[in-house]
């Protein structure tokens, strides 16, 4: 019974969905999950990624199930450990098209301990950070605090000001605005401008 409503729950995350039995707690006790998990993943329906961690894997015709991405892994291992989460500098510079430089090992800030996770062949490293550099950790502004350190206070031009402006909606520039006052102050007057710009 427990297994049948925990596959349904996978299932209707679609493929590529990663989690822990801490998010199948409201289903049954841990052990029943984690037996549960266990029969599924010998089914071959999901996929054991690491120590209480799994997930249902994308397929390609070609090579089979796919890796999941290290962005979902890391916000995946956040959640199992109740931490927050944010993308290090310049992971945050990359996405936001700031810089083309990809990092090697992605590398994510965290209000838990240093440490590092080998997934299969990813090795993503997890930073402890002060909750300075963690304000709106999880969302696109936290996104743009770490971007804004990695260009550094004097390289910040209109050009990454627009960019910048760009990736937000109304609803964001009101939440950047709002978060400002918690960064170093340098970026306030620089949040100012990609609130303001048009």
């Amino acid at each position: 019974m427990i297994t049948s409503k925990i596959k349904q729950r996978i299932v209707g995350k679609g493929r590529g969905a990663i989690f822990a039995p801490s998010d199948f707690l409201d289903i049954g006790s841990r052990a029943s999950v984690d037996q549960a998990l266990s029969r599924l993943a010998d089914q071959g329906v999901i996929r054991r990624l690491t120590r209480g961690l799994y997930d249902y894997p994308k397929h390609s015709p070609l090579f089979g199930a796919l890796a999941p991405s290290a962005d979902d892994i890391a916000r995946a291992v956040a959640r199992k450990d109740n931490q927050v989460l944010q993308p290090s500098p310049a992971m945050a510079a990359n996405q936001l098209g700031l810089s083309t430089q990809v990092p090697s090992n992605p590398t994510y800030m965290t209000d838990g301990p240093t440490r590092t996770k080998k997934i299969g062949r990813q090795v993503i490293q997890f930073r402890n950070a002060s909750p300075k550099t963690l304000v709106g950790a999880g969302s696109k502004t936290g996104t743009v605090f770490q971007a804004l350190r990695y260009v550094g206070k004097d390289r910040v031009d209109d050009q990454v000001i627009g960019k910048i402006a760009r990736t937000l909606d109304a609803k964001d520039r009101a939440q950047l605005a709002k978060q400002s006052r918690h960064v170093p102050a340098w970026m306030h007057p620089v949040v100012d401008q990609i609130v303001a710009h048009a």
